[in-house]
């Protein structure tokens, strides 16, 4: 099973989720709606999710996009992850979210809220700050970043999983990611290689 997790304020209707479901069909996959824009509260709910999906022994990917890869990357040091991948990852949100305290915002499902400086400063309780310590007991990783994306700085990423991950830059692009075709086809692989493995 694949559980993808939307960016900040998307919802299991983006754009990405429909691509990753057909491109990876027969392969399940699941996008559940969290509340992204309250960490607390989606790392409760997505906990919860994981507790009972890998009660069972199975250990499923996550594709996590922007926020959704930051709270992939925790998660992932917190139950049996088969792989990781994160698109544009939002790895220091409190960074990130700083210029947007008390401004309206939408999600796509059409909550309305402000982000407090609390909020954002809660982002930190689920930070990896150096991934490559072998804390992550050894969850394969594959990050894939566009050079041009205008919100967050790609070398961040870059830097902190270069010694412990797969790291794919595409030049140019956005936050949007415009790489997404080709990064499927590097998932897909992955997926054939762990299933042969997990056979042998």
């Amino acid at each position: 099973m694949i559980i993808y997790l939307h960016g900040l304020n998307s919802s299991s209707q983006s754009t990405k989720a429909k691509q990753l479901g057909d491109a990876l069909a027969p392969i399940s996959l699941l996008v559940p709606d969290y509340p992204a824009h309250r960490p607390h509260a989606a790392v409760a709910e997505l906990t919860l999710l994981l507790a009972k999906l890998t009660r069972t022994g199975a250990a499923p990917v996550l594709i996590g996009s922007s926020m959704g890869a930051f709270y992939g990357q925790y998660l992932a040091r917190q139950f049996p992850i088969s792989h990781l991948f994160m698109i544009n990852p939002a790895l220091e949100p409190w960074k990130l979210l700083s210029d947007f305290v008390d401004q309206p915002m939408t999600t796509a499902a059409g909550v309305e809220y402000r982000l407090s400086a609390d909020t954002i400063n809660g982002t930190r309780a689920y930070a990896v700050h150096y991934p490559c310590d072998g804390d992550d007991d050894g969850v394969p990783t594959t990050l894939f970043l566009d050079q041009g994306d205008e919100l967050i700085d790609y070398r961040v990423a870059q830097a902190l999983y270069i010694d412990c991950g797969q790291v794919v830059v595409y030049p140019d692009g956005d936050h949007a990611f415009q790489h997404l075709e080709h990064a499927i086809g590097i998932i897909r692989d992955a997926l054939h290689e762990g299933n042969d493995s997990a056979q042998r």
